[in-house]
């Protein structure tokens, strides 16, 4: 049923449901002869299954009622009749039910009537089933809804100290980065100058070597035209004897070759001094250069690592950004679960004002309990006194009856006693007797009748 409606079901049908329910098991039988106690009966199951009566409830009077009655024992059915009575025509009210409820449908129950006030508490305990079973999926929601929103607040908690901590690394490393950005530029700008000089000194160096390559043969054709003259000094010294007037002129001739020789050789000489100056001051400008370069390494090792530094920086400000949106979306839904989460509190403030109204309800129906157990326990305790003294006095004459029984049996076993000495007596006062009786003719002895 989508909606609550009021059909008259059948007796048959009344019996199924009542069965299916395990409300209470009733036969057709029961219909046909129906009587108060079984209806009774019937609708205090109904009234239990409704949660409009407590089992506790049945018969319950409060203790102000019960001083205004004589003899309220007497009256015990009489209250859950009327209690019955006031909780049913409470609830035909409420189900809109054509036909008002009276006392004599509790008293001197009609099948009919019957009939058609089950027929509408059935359907109103089929409509509340099935308006159960559909809130029941609702309700299972809302709990796995608030499970995850307490997963999602620890995540958002969590997330958000993730994002402080990295806002307070960066607000750290800020001043390093800075530094190091700093020292980029500085290295950047020495690197170019390196560079520069670094031209200007291979260019110096291509030079050095072509001016060396030049000495170099230089230095070679000296070395040729003097081991030309030694030869050549030596034929003359082996024209000497032969011819020495030419000899003459032509060691005068070789002298002045040799001194235009040695004059080469010295010019030669100096100019390869110079020649290993430069050279020197070349190698050493190698070794300069190879410093530099060492530093321009090492500066470029350090312009990497501040690359790669700088990606580093960009990464964990990509991923900042990242956690930026992931922290907005995460907000969005926060707001959403914070709006479930407001109507789960205006929930659970309805639920918690039933709770209260139902703990008002029990405590005065404890109240009541209590005042009514405290009479009940003064009655107990007034009859326990009387039956204590009834004890006592039964305890009395249990005791004297117990006294007569025993003088009694001390009587009778005097009574017996002397009945055994009068039965001895009597035997043998009869023998001493028969002893003095006549015989008779035929030989037998007289005997008293």
């Amino acid at each position: 049923m989508s909606s609550f409606d009021y059909p008259i079901l059948s007796r048959s049908d009344i019996i199924s449901i009542l069965a299916e329910s395990q409300i209470a098991a009733v036969t057709d039988n029961d219909f046909k002869n129906i009587k108060p106690d079984f209806v009774s009966n019937l609708y205090t199951c109904l009234l239990i299954y409704l949660d409009a009566l407590n089992e506790e409830d049945q018969g319950q009077v409060e203790f102000s009622a019960l001083e205004q009655i004589e003899n309220p024992d007497l009256l015990i059915g009489s209250f859950q009749v009327m209690n019955l009575y006031s909780r049913l025509r409470d609830v035909m009210a409420s189900l809109n039910c054509p036909m008002q409820f009276n006392l004599r449908d509790l008293i001197k129950p009609d099948p009919r009537r019957t009939e058609h006030f089950l027929s509408g508490i059935l359907n109103f305990c089929l409509y509340k089933e099935t308006k159960l079973n559909l809130l029941r999926p609702i309700v299972e929601e809302l709990a796995l809804l608030d499970d995850q929103r307490k997963e999602w607040e620890a995540k958002i908690s969590q997330l958000n100290a993730e994002i402080a901590g990295y806002s307070e690394a960066r607000e750290r490393e800020l001043p390093l980065i800075q530094e190091v950005e700093s020292k980029v530029k500085e290295l950047r700008e020495m690197i170019a100058g390196l560079n520069s000089n670094q031209m200007s000194l291979r260019t110096s160096f291509r030079n050095l070597k072509e001016r060396t390559g030049q000495m170099d043969e230089k230095i070679s054709k000296a070395e040729f035209d003097l081991v030309q003259s030694v030869q050549e000094n030596a034929n003359l010294r082996s024209k000497i004897v032969q011819s020495p007037d030419k000899l003459q002129r032509a060691l005068e001739e070789k002298k002045l070759a040799r001194d235009e020789a040695k004059n080469a050789e010295r010019s030669a000489i100096q100019s390869f001094q110079e020649k290993t100056a430069t050279v020197e001051v070349y190698s050493k400008a190698l070794k300069k250069m190879s410093k530099h370069f060492a530093l321009m390494q090492a500066i470029h090792e350090q312009v990497n690592s501040a690359k790669s530094v700088e990606k580093e920086c960009k990464g964990l400000k990509a991923k900042l950004s990242d956690d930026v949106v992931l922290d907005k979306s995460l907000e969005a839904k926060l707001i959403e679960r914070e709006g479930k989460v407001g109507q789960l509190e205006e929930h659970k403030r309805q639920l918690q004002k039933e709770r209260d109204l139902k703990f008002e309800e029990s405590t005065k129906h404890l109240n009541s309990v209590k005042s009514e157990v405290l009479s009940k326990r003064c009655e107990l305790e007034a009859r326990q006194k009387k039956v204590e003294d009834v004890v006592a006095e039964v305890d009395s004459i249990t005791i004297k009856t117990s006294m007569v029984r025993e003088s009694g049996a001390a009587k009778v076993q005097q009574l017996i006693s002397k009945c055994e000495e009068i039965v001895k007596q009597f035997q043998q006062s009869s023998s001493s007797i028969g002893l003095l009786l006549p015989v008779d003719g035929n030989g037998t002895k007289t005997t008293f009748d």
